[in-house]
């Protein structure tokens, strides 16, 4: 979507956090940190207006985002239109237990 104010066109961006709510904070602060821009909040999305933030950038920073919060290993980003995505991995896998006890190899010591 963009709007037109005084011959420039303004890009509304947004950012849908999926599961990530308790991260609206921690990601808004980084967007301004990071674009020098001023999100704004409404459930579980953030809303951007700007004339030089395309959606590839601010999916480049979210994506950064991501990664510094170490959650790239459930999580992952895409751009759909101008909203840009926080996917959760459907079958993300968990670390597998080993279902044999963990007795040490004997070894037959000819004395």
């Amino acid at each position: 979507m963009e709007t037109l104010v005084f011959g420039k066109s303004k890009n509304r961006l947004q950012v849908d956090l999926g599961d990530l709510q308790d991260e609206t904070e921690r990601l808004s602060s980084f967007l301004q940190s990071s674009l020098k821009v001023e999100p704004t909040s409404s459930k579980n999305r953030l809303a951007i207006e700007s004339e030089e933030l395309f959606p590839k950038e601010l999916q480049r920073v979210v994506n950064k985002f991501i990664y510094r919060q170490h959650l790239n290993g459930t999580h992952w980003v895409s751009l759909e239109g101008s909203v840009v995505k926080i996917n959760k991995f459907q079958n993300a896998k968990k670390p597998e237990k080993n279902k044999k006890p963990g007795t040490s190899p004997t070894f037959a010591h000819g004395f």
